[in-house]
């Protein structure tokens, strides 16, 4: 009889794992929303929570928002961490399911859709992300996307990069009304691909300003609410020759994205 076979090593290493309610609303509803295309056409609505970390509160809040969109929807939960899965797994229900590991997508041959990596990729060396991204854009269905993306403790500030197949798409900001004095403030939050590069003469600093910029000249609206004064700065920087993919339904929200080639490190 010939030797069992070990099952591969999961392909990642283990985070802090720290997590909060709420905290990823932000990236769901962006998910739900303008990206919920992509789960309306898809063959197989299989969605991912990628390192989901100590409490799996996200992944059934995922769950919960995208049934919205497609009630047929199956999100699977992955962790690295078995003591994590274990104790996710009382939450396990027809949709939704939970498994030990890591961005090879132990998902016995299936295609997501979507995998959302919130919180994970940030707690890596700088010189690692681009693999992993690779590895997850390899596993993709037709027309599947990858979030990569960072927020603060309780979702106030945040930022993920979009990749597809062919590679990065987009770069996102969402910030809540009255927790920032400028956008740049979400610059501790942006994606590992881009946190190291807010410095001078690299395009995501650039990005930056120019939303500071614009943000300080709207200071005139502020009397009729932060709302109106953050679609006029998107309104500005678009006008500006920024390549905004989005609209006001989207700026009135506090979000904001941009061609990924308008950011990307030089």
């Amino acid at each position: 009889m010939p030797p069992r076979q070990r099952p591969p090593k999961p392909l990642g290493t283990i985070t802090r794992g720290t997590t909060n309610p709420n905290r990823l609303r932000r990236v769901d509803r962006w998910l739900a929303g303008p990206q919920s295309f992509r789960l309306r056409r898809a063959g197989d609505p299989l969605v991912v929570d990628l390192g989901y970390g100590a409490a799996p509160v996200t992944a059934v809040e995922l769950y919960t928002r995208l049934r919205t969109v497609r009630d047929d929807v199956e999100v699977v939960g992955i962790e690295i961490d078995p003591a994590r899965v274990a104790a996710a797994k009382p939450l396990a229900r027809p949709g939704l399911s939970f498994r030990q590991g890591g961005f090879e997508l132990p998902l016995d041959g299936r295609r997501p859709v979507a995998v959302r990596a919130f919180n994970v990729l940030r707690q890596y060396r700088e010189d690692e992300y681009a693999a992993y991204w690779d590895e997850v854009r390899g596993r993709l269905a037709p027309d599947g996307i990858f979030v990569d993306g960072t927020c603060d403790e309780i979702g106030r500030r945040s930022s993920w990069a979009a990749l597809d197949a062919g590679g990065p798409v987009s770069l996102s900001i969402s910030l809540r009304f009255g927790a920032f004095a400028l956008p740049s403030d979400v610059a501790e939050r942006l994606p590992k691909a881009l946190i190291h590069r807010n410095v001078e003469g690299e395009r995501v600093h650039a990005y930056l300003r120019a939303l500071d910029r614009a943000w300080l000249d709207a200071a005139a609206l502020s009397s009729f609410g932060h709302g109106q004064r953050w679609r006029a700065m998107c309104a500005s920087v678009k006008a500006d020759g920024w390549p905004l993919l989005d609209g006001p339904s989207r700026w009135r929200l506090g979000e904001v994205t941009v061609a990924w080639e308008a950011v990307k490190p030089g």
